[in-house]
């Protein structure tokens, strides 16, 4: 049998009963429907635990989805048989062989790495940084607050945390729109060539950013990992490289899209702005109650022995999609997972689990509260303006192209 859509075989052990050529979160993919009523919850009632996509990893290749959460943690704790090596396709696809840092690395590596970046992100370190977040946040705010009306993603979401995540880094904010037209490239196209045209601009920029601080180091990341030690040594320059691409690939994308999607919910439920606008003290709860149910993120992990999942049997170098989205959702894990219960309090995959864990979940948080509090505290009650139809991007992340708001 031959892979709907693709000249590839189905490989003899993925059943055909298995494939799922309409699974919906292919990257470069959009879609004008609710990418969570209407397609993740709809995926939770027609589709086996365990599924195979044709196109669901970089570049319209297939992997497995494993849609339970419970299913999603084993493997998550479960490296000697799914690894977190080369989950994503960047450094292969212009011939280099550097890992994204930690992220892609396996046990016992991992840990090492890991401790190298722990003391970046701290929740002490991150704390520190509080004050400068508010005033970040309230200069957006007051930018747009008089004109009854914003495009929230460009306005603010993609603004706001990225400036903070920047200067951390030492990057130039006159070049913001160009780094997030690289991550547009990196993280949301379905075209191979196009994903190794914007890894190739961010490796060579950061190329040259890791020699700059080399003859000049100031306060910022790249600083740190240029002249830091690990294991007594100092990184080379593939563990640079792994190093920052996983820090400008994490800084410039992931808050700015969850914010977007909890701002598009309280502009569509009243009933939910208003108690938290009543309530501020419940808002760190209840972002992560919104991460639970509008999750944006995919990863992958690579099959490198023979296991059986929920009774599927998956194969060494077979691909595994660990999907957020669909573990948020369901409802084996959490009842009625469709609605947003501000008290809930869950334990939620969004920011991973276990070992790999975001290392930056920290300061997320912090850019996600402060937002919050900030939006609430200075606006009135926001809407979604009259006539917006959104459009929501799919694949490794799903991310609203706008966010009107009128009040």
């Amino acid at each position: 049998m031959q892979l709907p859509g693709t000249s590839q075989p189905a490989p003899a052990h993925v059943p055909p009963a298995l494939i799922r050529p309409d699974f919906p979160l292919n990257f470069g993919a959009t879609t004008k429907l609710n990418p969570f009523t209407d397609l993740i919850d709809k995926l939770h009632e027609t589709t086996p635990p365990v599924f195979y996509a044709p196109h669901a990893y970089p570049g319209g290749a297939p992997a497995w989805i494993v849609r339970r959460a419970a299913s999603l943690r084993d493997i998550y704790f479960d490296p000697e048989r799914f690894s977190s090596a080369d989950f994503a396709p960047f450094a292969k696809l212009i011939g280099e062989k550097w890992s994204n840092l930690p992220a892609e690395k396996d046990p016992p590596l991992h840990r090492l790495y890991r401790n190298f970046v722990n003391p970046l992100f701290t929740p002490k370190a991150m704390a520190a940084l509080d004050g400068k977040i508010r005033h970040y946040a309230r200069e957006y705010v007051a930018s747009f607050k008089d004109k009854g009306e914003c495009e929230f993603m460009s306005e603010f979401s993609f603004e706001f945390p990225i400036k903070v995540f920047m200067e951390l880094m030492g990057l130039p904010l006159d070049r913001t729109k160009e780094f997030l037209e690289w991550e547009m490239g990196l993280l949301h196209n379905h075209e191979l060539a196009g994903i190794r045209t914007a890894t190739r601009n961010v490796v060579a920029y950061l190329d040259a950013e890791i020699e700059a601080r080399r003859a000049n180091p100031t306060e910022d990341l790249i600083s740190y990992g240029v002249h830091a030690e690990f294991d007594g040594r100092k990184l080379d320059r593939d563990e640079l490289i792994g190093f920052t691409f996983n820090l400008f690939i994490g800084g410039l994308d992931t808050v700015s899209t969850n914010m977007g999607l909890q701002f598009w919910h309280l502009a569509t439920h009243p009933e939910d702005q208003a108690r938290l606008r009543a309530e501020p003290a419940l808002i760190g709860d209840a972002i992560s109650e919104l991460m639970r149910a509008y999750p944006a993120v995919t990863t992958f992990r690579t099959c490198v022995q023979q296991v059986e999942v929920e009774g599927v049997t998956m194969m060494p170098g077979d691909r595994v999609a660990m999907s957020t989205s669909l573990a948020g959702r369901d409802p084996s894990e959490y009842e009625a997972p469709h609605v947003v219960d501000l008290d809930r309090k869950p334990r939620q995959l969004s920011f991973g689990y276990g070992p790999h864990v975001c290392v930056g979940m920290h300061l997320a948080r912090r850019e996600l509260r402060i937002a919050m509090e900030e939006m609430l505290a200075t606006l009135p009650e926001f809407r979604l303006k009259e006539g917006t139809e959104m459009e929501f991007r799919l694949g490794g992340m799903i991310q609203p192209k706008a966010v009107l708001l009128a009040w």
